[in-house]
């Protein structure tokens, strides 16, 4: 018998809710500032990505079935160069799985360090759990090894049967994780003429943030920094700063300065779980909405604040908004101004709308090009 946990629609509901009026409120003045290692990576360093073939053996009886026949074959060879010699058809690999390990390594590893390395099965057996990965030598595009990779596999789960028809599984048994068992055996040179300049990869590319980035180290630098395109930024090693102790220092403190990152207007929906995260930016320009027995009428009136006389300060705009919402069948009524997406979250939220309600009517926005922001739908 199995049980499941299900979260009642209204909790979902205010989640839903909850999370669109927190992102939605937050403005460009209220936004942290957060350091450029965290939205960019160093492209200084050259990295591999490694692949090898390996045996993980210790199974429980949730090995390869005797139709693997690479799996029968690779224990064979394995043993024959151990000058054991054993008969193929009288194998027997329930305890033994196949598997292909794969890791990353960069030129910033030296020789001796150890990394994690990913353990997937490629043959038929049912779980890795308790298993060990035998010695695998992990190779790059140009066909070096670079890792040896061997030890006990963590899986995060378990997969017990107790007959063919009812069975217990908690999470994925069939691909698992040996924590440091990957150790670096030759190390990856990065290219000369990294030597005095460095490239910031930006994790979400966005041309005013690399402006923001370049504009942030040349205050402190000089003209080193130069924003390429809306995903990397060249930064020339200055010359007093040549010296490798010194280079080090200049990479650290570009890495720590803060910056406060621009985020394009997205609305992401996620029609599985009824899931919807909205960012900082995103309006609904006027528009009338009828969904079903909801009538949702918006209307935004502008305040003029005005500085005294001589004073030196600046006229400011805002809007107040006045939106009313009612599930019985009303006549809709023409919307003025632009409002936030948070208000109509809330009062959505207020008479009990469902997160598919709240979703149909995004789409609608964007199609009726009322909605200023791009919408991803996963």
């Amino acid at each position: 018998m199995l049980n499941y946990n299900i979260i009642p629609a209204k909790s979902m509901l205010l989640l839903v809710a909850f999370m669109i009026m927190m992102l939605s409120s937050v403005t460009p003045v209220d936004a942290a500032r957060v350091r450029i290692k965290d939205i960019c990576s160093f492209q200084n360093k050259v990295e591999y990505d490694l692949i090898g073939y390996g045996l993980v053996i210790g199974l429980d009886g949730t090995g390869d079935g005797k139709g693997t026949q690479f799996t029968i074959q690779s224990l064979v060879n394995m043993m024959e160069r151990m000058g054991l010699t054993v008969n193929p058809k009288k194998v027997k690999v329930k305890n033994v799985a196949a598997v292909m390990v794969t890791a990353k390594t960069s030129s910033n590893q030296m020789e001796g360090s150890h990394i994690d390395v990913t353990v997937s099965s490629v043959g038929d057996a049912s779980s890795l759990q308790g298993g060990t990965l035998l010695l695998t030598p992990l190779s790059g595009p140009d066909g070096n090894v670079y890792v040896t990779a061997q030890g006990a596999i963590s899986i995060g789960g378990f997969n017990v049967s107790v007959d063919d028809n009812n069975k217990i599984v908690n999470n994925y048994t069939l691909v698992g994780r040996v924590p440091g068992g990957g150790k670096i055996v030759k190390h990856l040179d990065a290219p000369k003429e990294y030597e005095n300049e460095l490239y910031l990869s930006l994790i979400n590319p966005d041309y005013t943030t690399s402006h923001r980035i370049a504009q942030k180290i040349n205050l402190k630098y000089g003209l080193t920094a130069y924003p390429v395109d809306g995903g990397t930024v060249r930064v020339i090693v200055p010359d007093s700063l040549s010296h490798p102790v010194s280079r080090m220092q200049f990479v650290s403190d570009v890495g720590q300065m803060k910056i406060i990152p621009d985020n394009p207007a997205r609305v992401v929906i996620n029609e599985k779980t009824g899931t919807i995260v909205a960012g900082s930016h995103v309006t609904i320009d006027p528009v009338a909405i009828a969904h079903g027995t909801i009538t949702v009428n918006i209307q935004s009136t502008p305040i003029i604040s005005q500085p005294e006389p001589f004073s030196g300060g600046e006229t400011v705009v805002t809007q107040e908004s006045f939106l009313s919402v009612n599930q019985e069948n009303a006549r809709v009524t023409h919307m003025k101004g632009a409002v936030n997406l948070a208000d109509i979250a809330k009062a959505l939220n207020k008479i009990g709308a469902t997160p598919r309600d709240i979703i149909a009517i995004f789409q609608a926005l964007k199609q009726a090009g009322a909605l200023r922001a791009e919408l991803v739908i996963l």
